[in-house]
């Protein structure tokens, strides 16, 4: 079946037509500067104002491996890379928000001002029916990856043009304080190349948002 190209709110009803009352997972997808974060938000506020408190976000980012383990598999220039995450921790956080067995369940969050994921940053209550999750990688089709995109009923990836890419990075590494030569490299060996993997080894999502 191929992708449906649709707007934010006809994804966002989508969304609630599926909810059942049953924990619902919904998995956002796209390149690196695609929006995924805003589009996320905007999509559980949009859904609290409908049903107070129904939605919450859980950014993939938060899987990242500590700095300290990518210098010591010598990894941490490719950070952001598929290999610099911890996909067995992000997929047994899946299983868990899935089976909603918990009072309450504390998700990481990463904190790119100094590049660290922080433990326990995010609560999500058993009454949170919807959980949006967004990250580059969670429809790739690669090894340690393949099973993930089973936890969601619900897929979508942000479709970006290169450029439209490639200037949201520059402002986000520019606003980082990064220096251009620092920024180039950001862009060329890292950001542009994940985003390349994203495009072209991610499953068939249910749902493309043009942005």
């Amino acid at each position: 079946m191929s992708s449906i190209v649709v707007t934010l709110d006809q994804l966002a009803q989508d969304v609630l037509s599926r909810f059942k009352g049953q924990r619902l997972l919904v998995g956002i997808a796209g390149p690196p500067g695609s929006g995924k974060s805003t589009l996320a938000d905007k999509l559980a506020d949009g859904t609290n104002r409908i049903h107070s408190s129904l939605a919450a976000v859980l950014p993939m980012d938060g899987y990242h491996y500590d700095d300290q383990v990518l210098s010591a598999l010598s990894l941490l220039p490719r950070k952001g890379a598929p290999e610099t995450f911890d996909t067995g921790g992000l997929r047994h956080m899946l299983n868990r928000l899935h089976r909603n067995d918990e009072p309450t369940i504390a998700v990481p969050v990463f904190d790119r001002s100094i590049e660290i994921a922080r433990a326990g940053a995010r609560l999500i209550p058993r009454e949170t029916g919807i959980v949006i999750v967004e990250g580059n990688y969670l429809l790739l089709n690669r090894p340690g990856w393949h099973a993930i995109p089973d936890a969601f009923a619900v897929t979508a990836m942000i479709e970006t043009q290169p450029m439209d890419l490639r200037q949201r990075l520059l402002e986000r590494w520019r606003h980082y304080g990064l220096s251009p030569d620092e920024i180039d490299c950001k862009l060329n060996d890292n950001d542009l190349p994940n985003g390349q993997v994203v495009i072209n080894e991610s499953v068939e999502p249910m749902f493309v948002i043009r942005n």
